[in-house]
This record gives structure tokens, C-alpha cells and sequence, in this order.
């Protein structure tokens, strides 16, 4: 193949050819070999103008371009001739370009030198740093990606960008490994100043790595490193943080003089709403990838990593309110392998861990997930409840002492747990007589009338609120008056709750980020679906038509189980980082739960 230049363009080349000449790929080759051995003896006037024609990239002409297109072409060729030393301006001029700033023909040269360089050996860090920064476009990222032609541009630079990282994949077996590690360093923090667009592309590329040709060679790291960033994310927003449009949306009108002026003398600054925005955005982006899994029949494999990840880090940092939501997503996709599987783990955390707080976050998870999972059969929640109501049990049998929730928080915990689940599924589940006779079976009386007083000990509000519902159903006996059956948390409670107030913890309650709401709800129980009618103590509903309910734009997307009181205390404290507020009107005499 012979290519002819414009005298103007090739000064270096001029001196040696023929004005007008013809020059064929080797003999271009060839030159350039030869300028890059001559720098290295000294003479370096034709390698520093073969550098300035790397450097030039604004404005560049037609015979510019095709200039540039064949020095990068030549280049390729000749990388055996490069030297990590002598050549370090070159180097480096070539690591400074963009294929953002180019069209698709320089595009196609430069990605072309790119990988003779990564598998000529010494470069192949440059060459995946400089892949990996062009995740996103190199300055101001918002101008590039609004300019006409945005989509085009992004879809042609990623393609190169991904299917290049293939290549030299295939030909340096390793650099996977490498590029692992500089995918990690080179992500955004999750700090307040980070540039939403950019956060949110950056993501984007982690995904398609992990769905993308070497998605089994560094997919498990992208998957786990998403779900650091988002708990990150999370875990920097404080109730202070929501504005109060969506922290009073859906609250009822007796509640409403209770929160007002919780959001009227807080600042929510630029950039704390920029840390919500991004973290929704990113949780959107998660819940659609996961999708894009879940259609193409890589959900399962997918979810072991999502699972391990949960366990280490989001289970830990029980003060996550959003991130988990990524983990119920990714179960309403697959109930049955997913959702059972997630339940499954928690119940193992509680009843063969050896760690009193992480067993007690796990059936608070376990509990929260069960009642708000639509998805999740009423016969696999009683078989849950059969497990917890038998651990329960056994553990009374070998206690002969007094109510002591410091010694015994993980019973009380469990006890907790099994009530809360039965406000929320024993109005439906009574309408079913194997699984009415199933709950008949749980033996509740003997576990919550032993000695230990899981009655009195376990949130007043939750207890309240299950004795209502007990009472409707008739399925157990309980108590005609329980002490302090108005209060919504005691002494007791908090003593068994710890510093944690583990006895408050309900990791599911509804979602408060607009975006990620969206993808939540269709699959989500929210109080107002099964609490019975404030009106009339003898009627009760189990309406779980999602699509009725959410209709209407005004639908009751917060409607948990959170004590409003301690909803107050909780945004009162600066230092506070656990689940989003929710509130339930409940059955009767309305004191919110």
C-alpha cells in the first residue's frame, strides 16, 4: 500500500524523498525507525518534529489528519524501536491523546498503536491507563456530551475503547489482572464535587467490562466495586440530606404537623444534592444492568457476587439505607433462585453465626425483606417463620431466667422479627387454611409468655401493632392489656436495641430516591396495602394489586413501620446514617407506629 502526503505536513520525511513521492507502509516504517534511532545518537530535529505532529490535535486540517493518521500507522509498526527512556516526550504525547478529540479514522490509528505497543512488552500500563481514561471525555465532559452527535461520538469511542481491552486481552494474557487494578484507581470518589456525568459513564464502563468479552476474567471485581462506591455513596447521606418533598411524600395528614419543619432549617446545599443525584442515577444504572443479566441468563452467576458483596460489606455497614435495595432488585427479578437464596443466607447468619450484631442485623434484614417482598410466595414466608418460631423455641427451653435484653438481644431480636413479619403477611395468610394452620403451629404463645418477656422487651410499637392483628385474626391468644401498649419505644427496647438501636432497624423500608423508587415499587408491600381500615376494627384487606396502588402518582410510598418519634430523634442527630424514615398509620386509635 502506498500513501502520498502533502509536502507541507512531512518536513522530517521531506529531506530524505522526493518532493510529491509515493512511500509505501515499510518504507514509512523504515523512516521512522531510522529518526527513532538517530534521537537516541543525538540528532533529534526529525524526532521532535515527528513528536509536534502528535502533540498538534486542535483544529486539525484534512492534511493534517491524514498526517497524523500516518505517523500513528508507522508508529505501529516500529514500537520494537521505542525506548521507555530515550523516548519519553513521545511517550508521553501519545498517552496525552483523547480519542474523544479525533474522528473515527484517527480513532482506528491510534487504537492500532495502542495495542503493538501493550503487547511489545514495557507499555502495556500506559496503554490500558490511557483506555481506561477514556471512559469518559478528558475535559468538560457536560459541553461534549451535549454537543450534537454526543450519542454517535460516546458509541463509537467506547466500542474502541472495549473492544481494544479485548484484544489485548487475547494477547497479553495477564493484563486483565492490571487492568483490574487501574479500573479501581482511576474511579471517581465519591466526594461532593464529583461531576455527575462523569460518575455515572465511569459506572457505566465498570458494567459493560463486567458484561462484556473479559466479563469472566474482571466482571466479579467491577460488580464489587460498584457496590463499594454506592455504599460509599450511601453512607455520606443523613436524613438532612433528602429534601423534604420526598421525606414528608406520603406521610398521612395526622403525621404532617409532626415533620414539619424538619426540612425547613436544613441547607441543602449543591452539593449534597449532587451526591444524591448521583447515587440515584447509579443505582439506576445498576438496577438495568441487572436486568440486561437477568435477560440474557447471567442473573444467577451474577447475583453469587452481588450476595458476597452484600455479606461483607452492606450487612456489616448496617447503616446502608439504599444500597441493599440493589440485592432486592436483583431478587424480584429471579424470586426463586434469587429471592429464596438471599432469604436462606440471613436465616443461616441468625441461626449458626456466632456474632450477636451481625445475627441481629441479619433477621432484621430477613424480617424487612419478607414483609416488602411481593414477589416472595406466602408458603416460603412460612416456612421462614417456622425456622425463626423454632429457634425461638428451642432457646426458651434452655432458659430459665428472668427478661434480660442486654443477655439475650439476639432472642429478642428474633422474636421482634417474626412479629413484624406477621403485621405485615398474617392478614393474608389467614385467608389460606394450610397456612393458617401453619402459623397455628408456630407456638407463639409459649415462646412470647415465657419468662423471658419478649412482650415487653421488644419494641412497644411493633408489639402494639401485632397484638391488633392477632386479636383481628384470632390466631393466637395473647394478652387482653399489654403495659406501656402506647408507647412506641421503652426503656427495654432500647436496652436490647444497644447503641445500634438495632430494635429500630428496618432496612427495607421504602426507598426515598425518586428514580430508584420507580424500579422498587411495582415489586414492593407498602403498609397502606395490608394495614386493616382505620374505621372499622372487624375488617381488615390484603390487597397486594401493585398495579392499583400504584396508579395513582400519589401513591403512599412511604408507609413503613418506623416509629415517628424516633424518626425525629433520628433527624435531629447529625451523626445519624441509618434507614430512611417511613411511618404506618396503624390499625386503630392512630399513633403511629
Amino acid at each position: 500500500m502506498e500513501v502520498e502526503l502533502p509536502t507541507s505536513q512531512l518536513g522530517f520525511v521531506q529531506e530524505d524523498m522526493d518532493k510529491d513521492a509515493k512511500f509505501s507502509d515499510s518504507e514509512l516504517v523504515f523512516y521512522v525507525k531510522n529518526v527513532l534511532k538517530l534521537s537516541i545518537q543525538g540528532d533529534c530535529r526529525s524526532y521532535n518534529e515527528l513528536v509536534s505532529v502528535i502533540e498538534h490535535n486542535q483544529s486539525l486540517g484534512i492534511d493534517e489528519v491524514a498526517v497524523l493518521v500516518t505517523c500513528l500507522k508507522a508508529l505501529s509498526g516500529a514500537v520494537s524501536c521505542i525506548h521507555m527512556v530515550h523516548h519519553h516526550r513521545l511517550i508521553n504525547s501519545i498517552s496525552c491523546m483523547s480519542l474523544w478529540n479525533y474522528e473515527t479514522d484517527v480513532m482506528d490509528a491510534l487504537v492500532e498503536l495502542l495495542l503493538s505497543l501493550a503487547s511489545s512488552g514495557g507499555q502495556l500500563d500506559m496503554c490500558l491507563y490511557m483506555l481506561v481514561d477514556n471512559f469518559v471525555p478528558p475535559h468538560d465532559p457536560v459541553r461534549i456530551l451535549n454537543e450534537p452527535r454526543a450519542r454517535t461520538r460516546k458509541s463509537r469511542v467506547l466500542e474502541r475503547v472495549h473492544s481494544t481491552l479485548k484484544d489485548i486481552a487475547d494477547l497479553v494474557p495477564l493484563s486483565p489482572m492490571r487492568l483490574e487494578e487501574i479500573v479501581i484507581e482511576r474511579m471517581p470518589k465519591a466526594c461532593s464535587t464529583v461531576n455527575t456525568e462523569v460518575m455515572v459513564m465511569y459506572v457505566e464502563n465498570m458494567l459493560r467490562l463486567e458484561n462484556g468479552a473479559i466479563g469472566k476474567l474482571v466482571g466479579g471485581t467491577m460488580l464489587v466495586a460498584v457496590m463499594d462506591l454506592l455504599l460509599n455513596l450511601d453512607l455520606k447521606i443523613t436524613c438532612r440530606d433528602i429534601p423534604k418533598d420526598d421525606f414528608t411524600r406520603g406521610t398521612f395528614d395526622m403525621e404532617f404537623e409532626e415533620f414539619e419543619g424538619i426540612g425547613d432549617d436544613v441547607k441543602h446545599e449543591s452539593d449534597k444534592m449532587r451526591e444524591l443525584l448521583v447515587l440515584d442515577n447509579l443505582l439506576v444504572l445498576t438496577f438495568e444492568h441487572l436486568k440486561l443479566c437477568y435477560k440474557s441468563g447471567r442473573l444467577t452467576q451474577v447475583f453469587k457476587i452481588l450476595l458476597r458483596s452484600f455479606q461483607t460489606t452492606v450487612l456489616t455497614a448496617y447503616k446502608s439505607k439504599f444500597t441493599q435495595f440493589v440485592v432486592f432488585y436483583a431478587c424480584s427479578l429471579d424470586p426463586v433462585k434469587c429471592g429464596k437464596k438471599f432469604a436462606t443466607v440471613l436465616l443461616n447468619i441468625f441461626i449458626y453465626d456466632i456474632y450477636p450484631l451481625g445475627r441481629m442485623i441479619a433477621v432484621a434484614y430477613l424480617a424487612s425483606y419478607l414483609s416488602r417482598a411481593v414477589f416472595m410466595s406466602a408458603s416460603f414466608v412460612a416456612t421462614m417463620l417456622e425456622c425463626l418460631a423454632k429457634w425461638c423455641s428451642d432457646y426458651c427451653k434452655n432458659q430459665d431466667r428472668a427478661l434480660n435484653p442486654e443477655l439475650h438481644k439476639v432472642f429478642y431480636a428474633g422474636c421482634q422479627a417474626i412479629m413484624y413479619l406477621l403485621c405485615f403477611r398474617m392478614r393474608s395468610m389467614v385467608l389460606i387454611p394450610r397456612l393458617k394452620l401453619q402459623l397455628r403451629l408456630l407456638n407463639l404463645e409459649e415462646i412470647l409468655m415465657h419468662p423471658l418477656s419478649a412482650l415487653k422487651v421488644c419494641l412497644p410499637s411493633i408489639v402494639k401493632e401485632f397484638l391488633h392483628s392477632v386479636r383481628e385474626t384470632q390466631l393466637f391468644v395473647v394478652p387482653e392489656k399489654q403495659e406501656a401498649d402506647e408507647l412506641l419505644e421503652s426503656e427495654l427496647s432500647r436496652a436490647f436495641g444497644g447503641v445500634e438501636r438495632l430494635d429500630m432497624f428496618f432496612p427495607f423500608d421504602p426507598c426515598l430516591l425518586r428514580k430508584s423508587d420507580s424500579f422498587i415499587t411495582p415489586n414492593f408491600v407498602h403498609w397502606s396495602m395490608v394495614k386493616s381500615t382505620p374505621d372499622d376494627d372487624e375488617e381488615f384487606s390484603s390487597d397486594y394489586d401493585i398495579a392499583e396502588v400504584g396508579a395513582d402518582e400519589g401513591i403512599d410510598i412511604v408507609g413503613g413501620v418506623t416509629p415517628k418519634e424516633y424518626l425525629l430523634h433520628k433527624c435531629a442527630s447529625r451523626n445519624f446514617h441509618m434507614q430512611m424514615p417511613s411511618k404506618i398509620r396503624p390499625s386503630t386509635s392512630p399513633e403511629s407506629l
